[in-house]
């Protein structure tokens, strides 16, 4: 009995060390899954610095050239007395100035202040230390941004304010329907030209990065509009979702 008794007790203290064992951490494992998360976030910072510049260079670049051309048209119209010209003037700064403060209230680029700090293990002293934001959350903020910026929506707004543009050259003018028609144009040209130059460098770096480090692409960065075909016993279905 007593035998019995050593071999269980000697059994259940051998699985009992098997099983802690595997969550006690050896200083070399440590130090490699410390030095694979500091490879991993100096790569990532570096693609999130080249994204942020791209963007903030768009974002500036396009209030730059909105803000200009509010000033010059306002300038012209008080420095001519044809009344066709005031009205294109004044309905032209009115317009790119509605360019400025869609690019003040849409920025590509998030303040770290609304993203949550992320902490980060030196892997010399262990000690734990917080970052003024977290990397990939600015990265995936950045990329989001990026989508929201290309989508219908965006296109259908721009598109209203250029139809109600080229109604008030028409109609609340009193010109002919040929100066409403290329008003329009003008006005969609500029709007089109803005949301196609707009980079999506961050949307490609952050479905990259998610499938090198999870392996699967993010699901937030899919497409708006996916197409489902079923088959079923009697028939096929195709299904379209938003």
């Amino acid at each position: 009995m007593k035998r019995q008794k050593s071999i269980f007790t000697s059994a259940v203290s051998f699985f009992l060390f098997i099983f802690l064992f595997q969550f006690l951490p050896l200083s070399g494992q440590v130090l490699v899954r410390d030095s694979l998360n500091k490879r991993q976030q100096q790569e990532l910072q570096k693609v999130l610095d080249r994204d942020r510049a791209n963007a903030q260079f768009w974002w500036y670049g396009w209030i730059g050239a909105y803000s200009a051309a509010t000033v010059g048209q306002g300038i012209v119209y008080f420095s001519t007395d044809e009344k066709a010209t005031r009205q294109d003037m004044a309905l032209g700064s009115a317009t790119t100035f509605l360019g400025v403060l869609g690019q003040l209230v849409t920025p590509l680029v998030p303040k770290s202040s609304s993203l949550k700090p992320v902490y980060v293990t030196d892997s010399v002293t262990g000690v734990q230390y917080p970052l003024p934001y977290n990397p990939e959350e600015m990265l995936k903020e950045i990329a989001l941004r990026e989508k929201a910026g290309r989508t219908w929506k965006v296109h259908a707004v721009t598109g209203a304010v250029n139809i109600g543009s080229g109604l008030i050259t028409w109609l609340g003018f009193k010109r002919t329907f040929r100066d409403g028609v290329e008003n329009f144009i003008l006005n969609t040209v500029i709007t089109e030209a803005q949301i196609w130059t707009q980079p999506i460098r961050a949307s490609k770096d952050y479905e990259n990065y998610c499938r090198k480090y999870s392996g699967q692409a993010p699901y937030s960065l899919r497409p708006e509009k996916e197409w489902f075909v079923n088959v079923y016993p009697g028939g096929v279905s195709i299904e379209l979702r938003f």
